[in-house]
């Protein structure tokens, strides 16, 4: 009897939106692909990325973490954070990992393989490029602001943001798992700092666009100070279509759960609120619209329903239309 094949997810992203959503999706019968942002330049990131002239590990380890099957106990030590008052301090156990494979394979993609293997991952985890990557955002005022750290406390909103060196390559493998995807999804995640530096490495932008995947944005559930401040759901869609070759994305997933009124309070000091999602402006965008309620209330901020919108997705990947 022949064996029904999974069908194959490609997610893009970066920072805590993308490691929540693992956590649902990794439960479903689909065959998963994460490709994460190697321009993380703060904390412990940020120092072995400088000391080591390696990729920085920080979000790729979020995402390991999210995907393994492992003892809690394991994924709790991987996750560790050092609290020292010494060199070791702010690193976290796993990034210290990742960097010492790297060292050991000579290779950070390879260390990432290793890890993967070391953790039990279900699906595979691809970094954006096998290098580091400077991300640098051009504000509304002309100037320039380099560094993904630095950008979203520039204090001036972003026009654009780009890449250095010029000549960044993508992997082969990322460039085929976007070619065979059923369904490739784009978010949650800070947009201009975790989304749009993978999108904006050479090729991966230009095959997404291509790729004859359903794509699906999963658009955040509030607006960013530094970032998105006052962005409309539609604002975060006309940013990501300003930033690439076509207008690409088919689905948008929205959440219509209204925020409490003490949360948004809390919000408020980092000059957050929810998104608002204007739907005739989306609808003419060309895009399929799905409202649910997404949101789970997590010690005072407010997060993705992880299986939630795994089921949705996985109910999406199902549909023939």
């Amino acid at each position: 009897m022949r064996q029904i094949q999974p069908k194959k997810v490609v997610i893009i992203g970066g920072g805590t939106g993308l490691s929540v959503l693992l956590r649902g999706l990794k439960k479903h019968p689909i065959d998963l692909t994460a490709i994460v942002t190697v321009a993380d330049d703060g904390g412990s990131s940020g120092r072995l990325r400088d000391e080591l002239k390696i990729p920085p590990p920080g979000d790729i380890r979020n995402v390991l973490a999210a995907l393994s099957d492992v003892e809690p106990l394991v994924e709790t030590l991987f996750q560790h954070r050092f609290s020292t008052k010494n060199e070791l301090s702010g690193h976290s156990l796993g990034n210290l990992m990742i960097a010492a494979l790297t060292s050991i394979t000579g290779d950070f993609v390879h260390a990432v393989q290793e890890m993967s293997k070391v953790l039990n991952v279900r699906g595979k985890v691809l970094p954006a490029a096998n290098q580091s990557v400077v991300l640098h955002a051009e504000m509304e005022d002309g100037t320039i602001v380099s560094g993904e750290s630095k950008i979203p406390y520039s204090g001036k909103r972003i026009k654009r943001v780009f890449l250095s060196p010029g000549d960044i390559q993508p992997l082969p493998e990322t460039i085929r798992a976007i070619r065979e995807a059923d369904l490739i999804i784009v978010g949650p995640g800070s947009l201009y700092t975790s989304i749009l530096p993978n999108l904006l490495v050479p090729q991966i932008g230009e095959e997404v666009c291509q790729a004859t995947a359903k794509k699906v944005y999963i658009c955040n559930l509030m607006t960013q100070a530094g970032e998105t401040l006052d962005f409309t759901a539609s604002d975060h869609v006309k940013a990501i279509y300003d930033h690439m070759s076509c207008a690409f994305i088919d689905t948008i997933l929205v959440n219509n759960d209204p925020i409490p009124e003490y949360i948004q309070e809390k919000y408020k000091e980092e000059r957050a609120k929810p998104v608002f999602y204007d739907v005739d402006l989306l609808k003419s965008l060309g895009l399929n619209v799905i409202f649910d309620e997404i949101a789970i209330r997590e010690g005072g901020v407010v997060r993705h329903d992880t299986n939630k919108v795994a089921e949705i997705l996985f109910r999406l990947i199902q549909d023939k239309k």
